[in-house]
């Protein structure tokens, strides 16, 4: 049986063994909690408390700065410390609303809940977009504004990214398996939205039990199916999934509502869940915790604002010091530079690899071999791209289609000289983004 995919790709070390079979695990902070006011794209949230205010778990701390936005809730209660600058995950300096904890996690009352039946499409979007959901597998792009593209009526597909292709994280497979339920209720919650629209749950082949999990729960849902992908990086990258699920192929100038398909992963519509069928907003996600050098890799329920040296002191420490520590996967995720930063709504794994398991090797000379072409998934020529980018010849790399890079990381993975390609590339793409945007 041949599985659903796109061309090109990578099969990278998986990495998952080391923590598929853990189930999640609550954890609670011990320490203060920060909560950067941009924890998405768009613009930051705006603050509504001072110094010296006692929130509650579940109460909101900051609102959205716009339809672009998203607010931001207290996950413990105590009181707030006020609005200091921090490190984010990614090594930038960020505001943040500073909770300590009183270690009584008290929550707010929430507001009574309908039936999906009973509610207007508005109310939907108004309640995800109130409870702070955002795209929480990638960018954190504001749920409510995906969900709501000029023209509904032509969106056919409801895809809910289940690939988890990156090596070593396994938080969403550990979700399928244990949150089969919300998930697939969160799926409604969206069809809902898209009176023409089938569900599809585009899972990869070597996670086999939750394709029988998921096969069972959808089984009396006309509107939803499960649909098995290849296992292969990047199969969860959102235009390689809409093509291998639909063939339907877009480009960098388009959205997949012009595909007419909705994507949203498996953190975020069982977000949705609870939500709309709950009433609660976002304060908690999962967190994959692994790598080779983690003594006891895990997947953790983790509230939002935790530290991160708290997350990896729960999973037994570094067994001997890290030579890279990286948030998010190995292929597309970033080293960090400290362990003190907070877990935000786009936190979806910590790893740590020792010497052994990062390249010692130094980059040479392109030998002009071919590979990055062969395995690119959009079909470009990485090598040449990499040239122009460290020429700084932005005209040429535009004109060469590099913008339609996903900056996946396969062209670096396979190059025998050890090429920073996708780093190149990456690089010259934020700068020809932002002078896009000086026009």
């Amino acid at each position: 049986m041949g599985f659903l995919t796109f061309k090109g790709g990578i099969h990278p070390k998986d990495g998952k063994d080391l923590s598929k079979n853990q189930a999640i695990t609550e954890l609670l902070p011990r320490g203060d909690l920060l909560y950067p006011l941009s924890q998405h794209i768009g613009a930051p949230a705006n603050p509504i408390v001072k110094k010296g205010d006692h929130v509650l778990r579940g109460q909101k701390i900051a609102e959205a700065g716009g339809f672009v936005s998203a607010p931001v809730y207290s996950s413990v209660s105590g009181n707030v410390k006020g609005l200091e600058v921090h490190l984010g995950p990614t090594g930038n300096k960020v505001d943040c609303i500073v909770v300590e904890n009183d270690g009584q996690y008290e929550e707010t009352e929430y507001a009574p809940v309908k039936s999906l039946e009973e509610l207007t499409k508005e109310e939907i979007l108004n309640m995800i977009s109130e409870a702070g959901i955002v795209g929480m597998g990638g960018a954190g792009f504001p749920t409510r504004v995906k969900l709501s593209p000029k023209e509904p009526e032509k969106i056919d597909y409801v895809i809910a990214n289940c690939a988890e292709c990156e090596p070593y994280i396994t938080a969403d497979y550990r979700r399928m398996l244990e949150n089969t339920e919300e998930l697939v209720s969160g799926m409604r919650v969206v069809l809902s939205l898209f009176d023409n629209a089938k569900g599809i749950f585009g899972i990869e082949d070597n996670k086999k039990e939750c394709i029988e999990k998921l096969q069972e729960a959808v089984k009396d849902e006309p509107r939803m199916e499960v649909k098995v992908l290849q296992t292969k990086y990047p199969q969860g990258a959102e235009r390689q999934l809409i093509y291998a699920l639909t063939k339907r192929a877009i480009h960098s100038a388009m959205l997949p509502a012009d595909a007419g398909c909705v994507v949203d992963n498996v953190e975020t519509l069982i977000g949705i869940h609870y939500a709309v069928m709950e009433g609660r907003p976002l304060t908690e996600r999962v967190v994959t915790v692994s790598g080779d050098d983690i003594q006891s890799p895990g997947n953790f329920k983790v509230l939002l604002g935790t530290n991160h040296q708290e997350l990896v002191d729960a999973a037994g420490g570094f067994k001997t010091g890290p030579k890279k520590v990286v948030s998010g996967g190995p292929m597309m995720g970033f080293a960090m530079v400290t362990l003190n930063t907070p877990v935000t709504k786009t936190s979806s794994s910590i790893l740590a690899f020792s010497e052994d398991e990062v390249s010692k090797r130094k980059s040479t000379q392109c030998i002009n071999c071919g590979r990055c072409v062969e395995i690119c998934p959009c079909r470009l020529v990485p090598s040449r791209l990499a040239k122009y980018a460290d020429r700084h010849d932005e005209e040429t790399f535009v004109a060469q289609y590099g913008m339609e890079c996903v900056e996946c990381g396969c062209c670096s993975y396979v190059c025998p000289a050890k090429l920073p390609l996708k780093q190149s590339i990456g690089s010259m793409r934020k700068i020809a983004i932002a002078n896009k945007k000086k026009k």
